[in-house]
C-alpha cells in the first residue's frame, strides 16, 4: 500500500519511540513465540494487545480476538501493524496477518 507524502510527515516511526538500539536487537534475536508477543505488544500497544494473542505459523501471523469490533480495528491498522513488526522481527517474517474472533466458526 503506495503512502502520499503528507502521510510520511504525520507518522512518527515507532522505532523512534524506542530506546537506541533495541528495535535491532530484537531483530537480531532468534525467532520464537516470546519474541512475536513482545513485537506484538511494542507494534500494537496496551489495549489492543490485551484484547488479544498471536501466533506465528510460517510467515501468517493468526490474531485471535474476543470480540468482532478488534477484528474490525486489527484489520484497519494491519498495514502500520505489519510495518511496525517488519522493524522488530525483520522484513520477510511476517508476510500476512489474519485476525479471527474466538468462538467464530
Amino acid at each position: 500500500m503506495a503512502h502520499g507524502p503528507m502521510y510520511r510527515h504525520l507518522v512518527i516511526p515507532v522505532t523512534s519511540m524506542l530506546p537506541a538500539g533495541l528495535a535491532e536487537a530484537l531483530r537480531k534475536a532468534p525467532l520464537c513465540d516470546e519474541k512475536v508477543a513482545l513485537a506484538w505488544r511494542i507494534a500494537v500497544g496496551p489495549a489492543v494487545n490485551q484484547a488479544s494473542s498471536v501466533q506465528l505459523d510460517d510467515g501468517v501471523l493468526t490474531v485471535h480476538v474476543s470480540r468482532a469490533e478488534w477484528q474490525r480495528e486489527i484489520r484497519r491498522s494491519s498495514g502500520v501493524i505489519k510495518a511496525r513488526l517488519d522493524a522488530f522481527l525483520g522484513d520477510r517474517a511476517v508476510k500476512s496477518i489474519k485476525v479471527r474472533v474466538e468462538g467464530a466458526r
